[in-house]
Order: C-alpha cells, then structure tokens, then sequence
C-alpha cells in the first residue's frame, strides 16, 4: 500500500501535466524526497506519532524514491551525507603537530617537529628603568642569538606541563606516594625523550606532607599514603642541556585549607611581578611577605595567621646547578642584591600555620654532587664506583636513592655516607616546620629576557 502511493506520487511528479516528460531540477528532487519520506512516515507510525523519528525501514524507501527520481532524468543519485558533528574540536596549540595521548606517551619534541615550542607567559617589565626594553629592537637581536637557549627551556617546560597535568588526576586520597613519585618520573622521562645528562628529571619528585615543607621523597619501602586532610607540595624538575624548570604547586582536597593555598599561590604571582633586571632581591622579598601576610585560615574553629617561611628562599638557576647562588627572600630584609639580564630564577614561596620557620628532620632521601668541589681522596673502593655511578648518570643534578635502586646499585648506604662525609656529596634533608603545623608552596621558574619576563612554567593549572 505504501509502495504503491509513492509510485503515483513519484509518476505525477516526473510526467506532469500532458503525460510529457519532465525533467526535475537537483532541489525539486530532494524536495519531492522530502515529502515522500514524511507520508511514509505518517503512514508508518500513524499521524499521532508524526513526530517520532524515523526508523531504518522508512529512510531505505525515501532514499529508494530519490533514485527513482534521478534515474528518469539520468541523474546519478549522491550518497547521503553523514550527520555533521557539531562539537568543536580541541585545536593544537601553534606550532604542534597532532596531540598527545592519554595517558601521554609522546615526546614533546616529537610534537613540536620544527623545535619551536610554546611560549607560556610574557610579562613586561613595569619598573620605569626597564621601560625602553619593550620597543628596543638591540635588545630583540640579543635575544634571536641566543634563541636555542629559549627553546631548550621552553621544551622542558612543555613536559613539566603536560606531566603535572596528568598526573593531577592520579594525586587523590588513597595513592601510596611512592608509586605516584615514580609514575610521574616515568612519565617525566618518556615525554623529555630521556638522554643521559643531555635531557632528562633534574631532581627528585618532593611530596612533602603538612609540616613538611620541602625535600621529602619516599625511600624504598616507604608506604606513607596520600590522605583527605593532608596538604601536600609536589615538586619536580625537568632538564634540557642543563637549562632547568624548577616548578611546585600544592595538592589539597579538603576545603578548609584554601585560603593557604591561596596566600602562597598569590604571593608567588606578586614575586613574579615585582622581579625585574636590576630589581633589588630585598625588594621582592617584601612585597612576598606583604600578601603572603594578609591571610588567615581557620582550622578547627581556630584561626591562624599565614606566615612566610623566613629561612626559606627561591633561587637563581645555572646549566646544571639548581641552587646558582642568588637567593629571593621571602620576607623583608636580606641582600640588596639585584637581578640581571639574562638570569634564570625560581620565584617560590612557602605560606605557613606554624611558627615560620624550618629545621631538618626524618631520613633523608636528597642528595647532590657539591657543584664547586674537585676531587677529593677517597680510601673506599665502593666509594669510589659510587661516585662514578653519580657522576656518569646525574653530574651535579639531585639524586635520590629511588633513582640509584633503579640503576641497580645496592648495598651503597655506606658509600653514600663516605662520600658525604668527604663533601663532595651534599644530602639534604627533608625541612619542617613543627608538627600539627601546614605548609603550602608554590613555585614558577622565569626567565629575565633583554625585552621582558617570561614565565616558563606557567600553566592553565597555575
């Protein structure tokens, strides 16, 4: 019955008045579609269901009578277009080349095939001295002759970003720290295209917890597990021939600590700002404290006043050395010290609720070659293969003994030991406020180029 209806339709249509034959145009054809679909609709479902889409069998005999059609005119018939899908897809930022996976498992430099890689943020700078920096085009051809030193950096920040990224969604109550450390630094090398000293972790994963401020990572056998109410500071590091992104940030999952967040977060941004070529370190410091100083956070139905950790600081950064000899305060006061052009700093800042100040404690997993020392004597044959072992796989780099178990080293303690005792390497234990007390840190890496401030490690996270 319903064949034989759209037949007459269909014969009416091609004949016309006459019975002369009558050629349709492209849109007379999808039209006349149009309505034999909708009649074999209504008779199908009835007209009280006209409205119900319809099924596999109607569509087959619409698409049959648009054949019907094109055929009396000799018009090959178009196959149906798909459904277009309207949700807008995820651009690549400039420069990339396809995206990364999830879990990620592509190098960034196999994303960025033309080693140009994104700039994160450029601040300029504000100070009246540095005005003329912006527009000076002397100042804009120093920076193109040492433009591989840019993109090195830039690559390091890009895996310190897309790493920490995925890695978020791991840090949730229950995960045991040290499987976490070290899924982060898997991650780490696979993205940087791990490469001896040339590319690679720069220093170990810190996941210190509450009163711990910095430089705890888990040794082997430690089971310590990420908990509701701790406030945890993750701090890693990632290298490109040398050139260093030192980059932290907190990990809170109950709310009643974000105002502790904050203060640190707020207090890095205005660190960030106020760092500029010959800004004084004393300078920066004070403005740190000024915001860091202006909040509280009630705890328990007690309120305490957020302090700057006093004898903690940020730090200029060398090829290869973390620590390059300049220090950013926190508080006011300290070295009247200026920044230069050309320099690498890590603007951190470490907010409080207990005294403001640190001491070292608990079983040290840190340790680093003494950059300025040379050899020294050693009576210990394992002293002296351990040595080698450090100096072949992490140079003057921060280590821990996750990563010498991972190379095969056993029974080391004891060198290990030797080896400090003698100076040339230095441990550096985890650093606490007193117990009961939380600390929150934040931390950005910048770069003080001839013409601005570029924060490298900026992220859309923070």
């Amino acid at each position: 019955m319903v064949e034989g209806g759209e037949n007459q339709q269909a014969a009416a249509a091609v004949e016309g008045e006459g019975g002369e034959k009558k050629e349709l145009s492209k849109s007379q054809r999808k039209r006349l579609a149009k309505k034999i679909q909708k009649a074999k609709t209504r008779q199908l479902l009835g007209e009280e269901n006209a409205d119900v889409a319809p099924n596999a069998e109607v569509q087959q005999a619409a698409q049959e009578a648009l054949e019907a059609i094109n055929a009396a005119d000799g018009t090959p018939a178009k196959k149906k277009k798909k459904k277009k899908n309207n949700r807008k897809k995820k651009k690549a930022p400039q420069g990339m080349v396809g995206e990364q996976t999830d879990p990620p498992t592509i190098p960034v430099a196999d994303l960025y095939p033309s080693g140009v890689f994104p700039i994160a943020e450029e601040i300029p700078y504000h100070q009246d001295f540095n005005l003329h920096r912006e527009t000076s085009a002397e100042l804009r051809e120093a920076e193109r002759l040492i433009k591989d030193v840019y993109q090195d950096v830039r690559q390091a920040a890009e895996v310190h970003r897309q790493v920490r990224q995925h890695m978020r969604k791991k840090m949730v109550p229950g995960v045991k720290l040290i499987d976490m450390c070290e899924e982060l630094e898997n991650f780490s090398r696979t993205l940087i295209k791990e490469n001896g000293l040339k590319a690679g972790i720069a220093f170990p994963t810190g996941c210190s917890l509450n009163h711990v401020a910095a430089h705890y990572t888990p040794n082997k056998g430690d089971n310590t597990v990420l908990g509701y109410d701790d406030v945890m500071k993750i701090d890693f590091g990632t290298q490109i021939n040398g050139r260093i992104i030192d980059s932290a940030f907190t990990v809170s999952h109950n709310p009643k600590y974000d105002p502790l967040l904050e203060a640190s977060r707020e207090a890095t941004n205005q660190g960030i700002k106020e760092a500029g070529i010959d800004v004084r370190l004393c300078d920066v410091g004070a403005a740190i404290q000024e915001v860091m100083e202006s909040y509280e956070v009630e705890l328990d139905g007690k309120t305490y006043p957020v302090k700057s950790i006093r004898n903690l600081t940020g730090h200029s950064i060398a090829p290869y050395q973390i620590h390059a000899g300049k220090s950013v305060p926190i508080v006011k006061g300290g070295e009247a010290t200026k920044m230069e052009e050309g320099e690498f700093f890590a603007i951190e800042t470490f907010g409080s609720t207990g005294k403001g100040y640190i001491h070292e404690d608990m079983e040290c997993s840190h340790y680093m070659r003494d950059f300025d020392v040379q050899r020294v004597p050693l009576r210990m044959p394992k002293a002296k293969h351990l040595l080698g072992v450090i100096e072949r796989n992490f140079g003057t780099l921060a280590f821990c003994r996750r990563f010498l178990d991972r190379i095969g080293e056993e029974k080391y303690l004891m060198a290990l030991k030797n080896l400090c005792d003698s100076g040339i390497i230095v441990p550096y234990p985890p650093l606490v406020d007193v117990k009961e007390s939380y600390v929150a840190q934040y931390e950005r890496t910048i770069l003080l180029r001839p013409t601005c401030k570029e924060v490298l490690s900026r992220g859309d996270d923070y």
